[in-house]
C-alpha cells in the first residue's frame, strides 16, 4: 500500500498541462523475480517515476516502455524473460532467473475512472479490494485491453464480454476467498477469449501498540518505512510529540476499548507494566482481532493465565493462534530496534501465513504461483 500512496502523490503533483503519464503493472510472474503481481511504476513524460516492477534490473527499460505507451495512447504487454541464457536479454546475469510480464498503461487524468483516481479510493479502506484488468483479447473488435474493472463496473464488463456476470464474478470470489491474485480466462459463446488478472489489493496493517516507554518509538519507526497505520495507547503525560505526529491516532489507557479492530489489526502490549498489560487484555481477548502480541518473558503469560483460570475466563492462551507471547522471531533480538524488528518481522509473516523459517530451509520456490 505504500507504493501505492507514493504512486498517487506523484500523479497529485504532475503539471497536466505540460505532462503526460503512464502506469507500469507486473500482471504476470513465472520463476524467480523480485517483485510479484501487482507492483508498479508510475512514469511521467518527462522521465520521472516513482515506484518499481523489479529490483532495479528492468526499470531502465520499463522508463522507456511506458514513455512509448505514453506517446502511442496504447496500452501494451512487455514480457522480460530471463530463464534463459540469452546476454541480449534484459536482466540476464542479475541473479532475476524468471519471467515477468508488465502491463504499461496511459493515464488521463481526465476519466474520473483512470486507475489511480481507482487507487485513490481503496487507500484507506479496511478490507481487500479486487481489481480487474483487461491482459489479452482475442478479437479485434474488442479494444479493451489495459482496461480495468472494479466491483461497480463488473456488470459491465460482463455485456461488453457477453458473458453472465456470474461468470466474472466467480472468478472474482475465487481471488477473494483464497486472499490471492489470480490470472483467469473467460471464453464467450462467440468464442472470443480475453484473459484477466483479478488483483487483490489488501489493505495497510492497522498497528495498535499498548505502551508509551521508547521502545514504542522504535517500532513504530519500522511500521512508518512499512506504510502500516499506527495507534498509541498509553498515558498521555507520557507519549511525546514524536508519537503524536507519527500515529495516525493517540489514546489513553481508558479509551483502549474504542479502537476499532479488523481482520488486518495487529496489537501489540508493550507497556512494562503487568496490570496495564492485563486490563487492556482483557479488554482484546473477547474481540475479533487476529494478531495480539505481549513483550516480556513467557512466566508473565503463565502468571496470566492463571489469573485468567481463577477468573474463570475459559481462555487458554498456550493453545490460542491468535496470541504470540514472547512476541516476536527468535533472531537473538537485544536493542530496541532489534526487539521491534523481531515484532515487525513476526507480524508480516503471520498476515502471510509463514512461519518466519530461514529462506534457504524453505521446499520449492520463495513465492507461491498463482
Amino acid at each position: 500500500m505504500k507504493e501505492i500512496e507514493k504512486i498517487i502523490a506523484f500523479y497529485n503533483q504532475i503539471d497536466w498541462s505540460r505532462e503526460k503519464a503512464a502506469l507500469g503493472t507486473v500482471v504476470k510472474v513465472e520463476g524467480s523475480a523480485y517483485r510479484r503481481i501487482g507492483a508498479r511504476m508510475f512514469v511521467s513524460s518527462n522521465g520521472q517515476w516513482v515506484g518499481g516492477i523489479s529490483g532495479g534490473c528492468l526499470e531502465g527499460d520499463a522508463l522507456k516502455r511506458a514513455q512509448i505507451a505514453i506517446l502511442k495512447n496504447q496500452s501494451s504487454i512487455v514480457v522480460y524473460d530471463t530463464t534463459e541464457d540469452d546476454p541480449h536479454q534484459i536482466g540476464v546475469g542479475l541473479g532475476c532467473n524468471g519471467r515477468i510480464e508488465v502491463l504499461f498503461t496511459p493515464i488521463d487524468p481526465n476519466d474520473e475512472n483512470n486507475q489511480i483516481e481507482f487507487l485513490k479510493q481503496i487507500t484507506n479502506k479496511r478490507e481487500p479490494t479486487i481489481l480487474l484488468q483487461i491482459l489479452s483479447v482475442q478479437s479485434s473488435d474488442l479494444n479493451i485491453k489495459g482496461n480495468f474493472y472494479t466491483k461497480e463496473r463488473f456488470s459491465d464488463l460482463s455485456n461488453l464480454l457477453k458473458v453472465p456476470l456470474s461468470t466474472v464474478q466467480e472468478q472474482v470470489n475465487i481471488a477473494y476467498r483464497r486472499r490471492k491474485s489470480k490470472v483467469f480466462k473467460i471464453t464467450n459463446e462467440q468464442g472470443v477469449t480475453v484473459e484477466i488478472l483479478a488483483e487483490l489489493i489488501r489493505p495497510k496493517i492497522k498497528l495498535v501498540c499498548v505502551g508509551d516507554n521508547y521502545d514504542v518509538n522504535a517500532v513504530m519507526d519500522i511500521a512508518m518505512v512499512l506504510g502500516w497505520e499506527i495507534h498509541v495507547v498509553g498515558k498521555m503525560r507520557k507519549l511525546g510529540k514524536a508519537i503524536h505526529q507519527a500515529a495516525h491516532q493517540v489514546y489513553a489507557l481508558e479509551d483502549a476499548d474504542s479502537i476499532q479492530m479488523d481482520e488486518h489489526t495487529a496489537v501489540v502490549l508493550m507497556s512494562h507494566d503487568y496490570k496495564t498489560d492485563v486490563d487492556v487484555l482483557k479488554k482484546y481477548i473477547h474481540k475479533k482481532i487476529p494478531y495480539i502480541g505481549m513483550l516480556g518473558p513467557k512466566k508473565r503469560m503463565l502468571k496470566i493465565q492463571t489469573e485468567f483460570d481463577e477468573a474463570n475466563m475459559g481462555i487458554n492462551m498456550d493453545t490460542l493462534a491468535r496470541f504470540h507471547a514472547p512476541v516476536g522471531l527468535d533472531i537473538g533480538a537485544e536493542s530496541p530496534e532489534e526487539i521491534a524488528l523481531s515484532i515487525t518481522s513476526e507480524i508480516v509473516a503471520f498476515f502471510r501465513n509463514r512461519a518466519g523459517n530461514s529462506l534457504k530451509n524453505r521446499k520449492g520456490s520463495i513465492h507461491e504461483r498463482l
